[in-house]
């Protein structure tokens, strides 16, 4: 939503893409998705809210109102639990920050989770292991074309169908607070 369509542009003329591809354009006020169509009431996204157990991502307005649901995400090979160790298949549970979007990623979009935070630095390093790091909210590997992986197959992102990540790129702005429950 608030993302730099110069930093946009210099992603994909690095990529090799001349032109910038619909979703990409800013819309302040009102998401849309690729169609055009109105995705909304108009309210903007103030909070992300992933449910692990449910398997559910919602986005939510100022007052915590559900503005919209997304069911069947997928997380690490063992989502029970919070991410403590790097390598250990866990998607971070507590309080973070969509921090930056990537629209060169190996996967089908990317917005970056702030974790580790200074709690998760502090219990890796008590037990002499790194944290782990680079968890996104993201879709599914580029070139696996409308098919979704099987399962839970990242090392601790949440993944969504590819349509899903273009909305939540559209509509989710640096910045934007996101709760990962159990």
């Amino acid at each position: 939503m608030r993302r730099s369509i110069a930093l946009l542009a210099l992603a994909c003329a690095a990529a090799g893409l001349w032109v910038l591809p619909p979703l990409l354009h800013e819309t302040p006020a009102r998401a849309q998705d690729i169609s055009g169509q109105s995705t909304d009431d108009g309210a903007e996204v103030a909070r992300v809210r992933v449910e692990k157990a449910a398997r559910r991502l919602i986005l939510l307005d100022e007052s915590g109102r559900p503005l919209r649901v997304f069911t069947g995400i997928q997380l690490g090979p063992a989502p029970t639990g919070p991410k403590h160790f790097e390598g250990d298949g866990r998607t971070p549970e507590g309080h973070y920050t969509i921090d930056h979007g990537n629209p060169a990623s190996a996967y089908h979009l990317s917005l970056h989770i702030s974790y580790p935070d200074a709690a998760d630095r502090a219990y890796a390093a008590a037990a002499g292991r790194a944290p782990g790091g680079q968890i996104f909210l993201h879709g599914q590997p580029n070139g696996f074309g409308p098919l979704r992986a099987p399962g839970d197959w990242t090392e601790g992102c949440i993944a969504l169908k590819n349509s899903e990540i273009e909305e939540i790129w559209q509509r989710v702005g640096d910045g934007t607070p996101i709760d990962i429950l159990p």
